[in-house]
Parts: C-alpha cells; sequence; structure tokens
C-alpha cells in the first residue's frame, strides 16, 4: 500500500506542449534584445504578474518597462539559462545574468531562478524572479560590497 501511495506522491513528467511552450520562452529570452521586448504580447498575458528583487508589477506594458529599463541602466545585458524544470503548466529555470555597469568594461554575472506559471495558451501569467541581492550585486559594488560583506562576516560570526 505504502509503494501505492509513494506512486501518487510522484512528479508527473510534463506533457511535451508545456515543454515545447517552456523551451520556446527560454529561446526568446536567451535571445531578448531592447527591440524585441515589444513582442512580449507573444509571451505574456495582458494581465501578467512580475516580481522581482527591484519591482512588483501588473500588466504586459509593465512588464515590458521592466525589462525595457534593463537595456537603459546596464550595457550588454543577456541571460543563459542553465536549468529548466517544467511540472505541468509551471517552469522553474535557473539562469546566469550576464552584463555591464554603464560605463564600465568587467563583466558581471548574477545567479537565480524564474518561477514560470503558463496560461492554457502557453504565455506567462505569473513570473517570480529569485535572487540575492545583496551576494549577487551589493557584495559587488566597490563602497557598499566591503560594508556587505563586513556585515556577512559579523553574521556569521567570523
Amino acid at each position: 500500500m505504502a509503494a501505492a501511495a509513494d506512486l501518487a506522491a510522484a512528479p508527473v513528467p510534463a506533457p511535451a506542449p508545456a515543454r515545447a511552450e517552456v523551451a520556446r520562452i527560454v529561446a526568446f529570452f536567451e535571445a531578448l534584445t531592447p527591440h524585441s521586448v515589444a513582442q512580449f504580447d507573444q509571451y505574456y498575458t495582458p494581465d501578467a504578474y512580475f516580481k522581482d528583487p527591484f519591482n512588483e508589477v501588473r500588466g504586459l506594458a509593465e512588464v515590458q518597462r521592466v525589462f525595457s529599463h534593463m537595456y537603459v541602466a546596464l550595457d550588454q545585458p543577456r541571460f543563459v539559462v542553465t536549468t529548466q524544470v517544467v511540472d505541468g503548466r509551471q517552469a522553474f529555470l535557473c539562469w546566469d545574468f550576464l552584463f555591464c555597469f554603464k560605463g564600465q568594461r568587467e563583466p558581471r554575472c548574477i545567479r537565480g531562478s524564474s518561477h514560470l506559471k503558463l496560461a492554457d495558451d502557453g504565455r506567462i501569467v505569473w513570473h517570480r524572479d529569485y535572487w540575492d541581492v545583496a551576494e549577487e550585486l551589493y557584495e559587488k559594488l566597490p563602497a557598499l560590497g566591503t560594508l556587505m560583506r563586513w556585515l556577512k562576516r559579523r553574521a556569521a560570526g567570523s
């Protein structure tokens, strides 16, 4: 009886259409440009929700604004998806976000993840990004980084 219960709780592989929809979304984000932000309506529903450590917005135009601002604030931003997990109409993506701060040549990398929920038509209805702002960004800034690393050591007791 326990074996049957274990099987019932096991995750069911995502149907092929969901995997194909996620692959299409991943390809779009890995090739994202300032001009392709205008194509978000092909990937997000009109009432899509988006949240990351700096933004929480609802609606296609607001999601586009967040990504358009990325190209204003940073040089050469791009995403490289390293892992995809698809379960039903949801996906969890791990990614590297590569960029340079404006006026700097040193490349930066933020490692994070996205939890996506897809509508029946395969577009994103809910998008939540997770990444550690302190470790991935603040610690890498010259003056603030020194303070953040000191605070981290103090909190760890060393």
